[in-house]
């Protein structure tokens, strides 16, 4: 009975799973996310992307308690928007936020979500299976007061891009060209195929993750 195992805190994430029909055991991990950008500066910004998500799930996998690590799958994910060549990671605050918005309006980015699956077997890792998924993301363009409400709702400090698909910041994407779950951060496509490459099946997940 292979468990899944979420490496984050984000809500988005968790609910693309629930709504997929699995509930996972959540551990967050703490990983320093500009130290792993930095360890990683000049690579290819989907490399990168994938490379801080391998980073969450290897510590993430190190805390897994032992009856859950004699059979489950830990994954670690993380999103940033690929905006002319310039990686855009959460803004943190109101002006960069701003910011941010005034870059991307009424232009498209790349949501780039990195994706890594490390399978434990008897509290063991069996294997590391990774992979970035990119969804385009074509943006409009708020009114100035629609952009302030926005900001002071303090929904785009902190998530990657400074917008979401699935909340409030829905109203500013005109459309987009990819997979929807994975602009939500993380791709359930991509997640199917890493699993397989671990030998195992979305049926395995659902019957050992089920609803509560």
């Amino acid at each position: 009975m292979t468990r899944l195992v979420l490496g984050s805190a984000s809500t988005g994430r968790l609910s693309v799973l629930r709504g997929a029909g699995v509930e996972p055991t959540v551990i967050v991990s703490d990983v320093d996310e500009d130290a792993v950008l930095a360890a990683h500066a000049g690579a290819d910004p989907a490399d990168a992307v994938a490379a801080l998500a391998r980073a969450k799930a290897e510590v993430v996998a190190a805390r897994v308690p032992p009856g859950l690590a004699s059979d489950c799958v830990v994954i670690g994910c993380d999103s940033m928007l690929l905006l002319r060549d310039r990686l855009c990671g959460k803004p943190g605050t109101v002006e960069r936020a701003r910011a941010q918005w005034a870059s991307m309006a009424g232009h498209s980015g790349r949501l780039l979500s990195g994706h890594a699956a490390i399978r434990l077997r008897d509290g063991e890792i069996a294997g590391i299976e990774t992979g970035t998924d990119s969804t385009t993301v074509y943006f409009g363009t708020p009114t100035p007061d629609d952009l302030d409400a926005y900001l002071a709702s303090g929904e785009p400090l902190g998530v990657a891009g400074g917008f979401t698909l699935d909340g409030l910041g829905g109203w500013f994407v005109d459309r987009i060209d990819g997979d929807p779950s994975n602009v939500v951060g993380l791709s359930l496509p991509l997640l199917r195929r890493l699993l397989a490459r671990l030998q195992v099946s979305v049926a395995a997940v659902w019957a050992a993750n089920p609803p509560r």
